[in-house]
């Protein structure tokens, strides 16, 4: 899979390598030079410096041949503008971005932006280790790490839908 990464602050620089290491083709891109020494020597993808809300930076990483885009900065702002831009400037099949502000990101997933909102994550997280002591919150953070799906007290367990702070497809966002 062709991944662009518009970031390379924690996450994005250990999703990058995450799936470079899966052997996946990837390129991350920052505003700062600074942020690539996060990836470490053996990183075997590309980086481009520039701004990803920046179309002609965006051409520069070869955005068109992207098969998802990744936004991960710390600002909602830039990762939904980002988001929106190569979802429908470039038309990158899989877009995901990272919102924080719940509020934001229950908006935009209404819109169809396929997006993950860490503030709900955490919470959730929180939550379930308060109410139920007898579950470690490392086994469930190690659950993530390893990419298993992480049971939420309280959510339906017949329901198809989505815990709150994650989504699905924009397909199943237009439904609700």
């Amino acid at each position: 899979m062709r991944i662009l990464i518009m970031g390379c602050g924690r996450v994005g620089a250990t999703l990058a390598n995450m799936m470079a290491n899966e052997g996946h083709d990837v390129t991350i891109m920052d505003i700062s030079s600074v942020a690539f020494a996060r990836l470490g020597r053996d990183f075997p993808g590309a980086n481009v410096i520039g701004d990803g809300t920046d179309e002609a930076v965006l051409r520069r990483a070869k955005i068109e041949e992207m098969e998802c885009f990744v936004a991960v900065t710390n600002g909602d702002n830039r990762n939904i503008l980002a988001a929106q831009i190569a979802k429908n400037t470039f038309h990158v099949p899989r877009v995901i971005c990272r919102i924080y502000d719940p509020k934001r990101q229950e908006t935009y997933t209404e819109l169809g932006l396929e997006s993950i909102s860490p503030t709900v994550v955490s919470a959730q997280l929180i939550r379930n280790a308060l109410l139920d002591p007898n579950k470690s919150l490392v086994s469930a953070a190690q659950s993530l790490a390893e990419g298993r799906s992480v049971p939420l007290r309280g959510a339906q367990q017949e329901s198809a839908a989505p815990a709150q702070g994650t989504t699905t497809s924009s397909k199943d966002a237009t439904r609700r």
